[in-house]
């Protein structure tokens, strides 16, 4: 045993976190503002106790707060338990958390069933999707995707490649071939955009990192009905949006089509990395052994968090909450002083200021120990936790609104 290694093991519970943050991780984050230590429901607390209230969840991640106690019961029987194991061999978990996603994805719906494939993020999804939608076509050659402008899809290269986000991507060409964005809300440009190359579109039904962007009415629906009748695949982007969030288990259930594949991770393990790649069974077909893989996808701890994650929204009716609590946001922010309007839906919002002072509310809210996202310069995010309290959210909104008459 190398004791100096030991000694410096144990010195570490001694340096300042956002100290050693700054020394030894890449600058890809930025510089943290803030170290938080432990959480509990819909509030954060730093390293001197002082508790913030979270209108961000760490992106729409922490949907049933910090630190569920059923989502950490599980996690913990399950780590005593069986934690891992490869794809070479079934688990117990993995697959009751498919069935339960096949489950609330059709909602009834006549189709065949579907079939999942597990990964750890939304990009890996995402991924999975081009490379399930390419082979779906590669028979006949087809293998280009529509996606839209002020898109976001992850940051792997697939997935970035088909974010329609050029400052994302400039720093990265030579990204993947094959992705054509048209501008968002507009049929037309979809349609004009098919070649015989084409197989999918791909979509948010709400662009979150893009501003929390609605689409107009009737756009997802004639989008469906435009990839039925050219043979194409309709792919729907729920990372950010699916799960209770938007007040429907997912938000293209709001338009009453379904796609033919759906993503969705963030929320899925109540902060324990996992997503899913859903897709209709002739289509999920398409896959077949060795085609794709990860090595954590599906194992039994992550998936245990997802499943108690999942009975829980249930047990809580997350969507009508959503619902609810997204109609009290307006409430309290509705011709609110500095805000031009309010986007999104359920308790995924959008806050449009008439100034570009978005970072400066954000500021303003931080000082006040509300965490809420700047995203552009104009807008502010709020996707608080699907537990919040109606009292939490009037208290949220009180001090946002306070930043932003300060800021303007």
């Amino acid at each position: 045993m190398d004791q100096s290694l030991i000694e410096f093991y144990d010195s570490l519970s001694s340096v300042d976190p956002m100290e050693l943050s700054e020394s030894v991780l890449m600058k890809n984050y930025g510089k943290p503002s803030l170290c938080f230590v432990r959480g509990n429901g819909a509030w954060l607390y730093d390293s001197d106790g002082n508790a913030y209230l979270d209108f961000l969840s760490g992106i729409a991640v922490a949907s049933l707060g910090h630190s569920h106690p059923k989502v950490a019961a599980a996690v913990s029987a399950q780590a005593e338990k069986l934690v891992h194991v490869s794809n070479l061999f079934a688990n117990e978990v993995g697959p009751k958390v498919a069935a339960m996603l096949n489950r609330l994805i059709l909602q009834g719906d006549d189709s065949p069933d579907g079939s999942v494939f597990f990964a750890n993020s939304g990009a890996e999804v995402n991924e999975a999707a081009i490379k399930l939608a390419r082979k779906f076509g590669h028979a006949d050659g087809r293998y280009e995707i529509i996606t839209a402008l002020h898109s976001f899809h992850g940051r792997t290269m697939g997935a970035l490649s088909a974010t329609g986000q050029r400052s994302k991507q400039a720093p990265f060409e030579p990204l993947l071939p094959g992705f054509t964005h048209v501008k968002w809300d507009d049929v037309a440009a979809i349609e004009e955009s098919i070649t015989d190359q084409t197989v999918a579109v791909m979509l948010e039904p709400i662009q979150g990192e893009g501003g929390v962007v609605d689409p107009g009415p009737g756009y997802l629906r004639s989008v469906r009905e435009l990839c039925d009748r050219r043979r194409l695949l309709l792919i729907i982007d729920e990372v950010q949006t699916g799960l209770g969030r938007t007040g429907a288990w997912f938000c293209f259930q709001h338009h009453g089509i379904l796609p033919d594949i759906v993503t969705v991770a963030k929320a899925l393990g109540s902060g324990m990395p996992i997503g899913a790649c859903w897709a209709k069974e002739e289509v999920a077909a398409a896959f077949s052994a060795g085609d794709h893989g990860t090595t954590f996808g599906g194992q039994p701890l992550a998936a245990s968090a997802a499943l108690a994650t999942i009975r829980e929204l249930i047990e809580i009716d997350a969507p009508a909450r959503a619902a609810e609590l997204g109609g009290l946001i307006d409430k309290n922010l509705g011709g609110c002083e500095g805000i031009r309007c309010l986007s999104g839906s359920g308790l995924l919002r959008g806050v449009y200021l008439e100034q570009p002072v978005a970072k400066r509310v954000a500021e303003l809210c931080q000082g006040k120990k509300l965490i809420v996202n700047p995203i552009g310069e104009n807008t502010i995010r709020l996707a608080p936790p699907l537990v919040v309290s109606s009292s939490e959210v009037d208290r949220a909104c009180e001090l946002l609104a306070e930043s932003i008459r300060e800021a303007s």
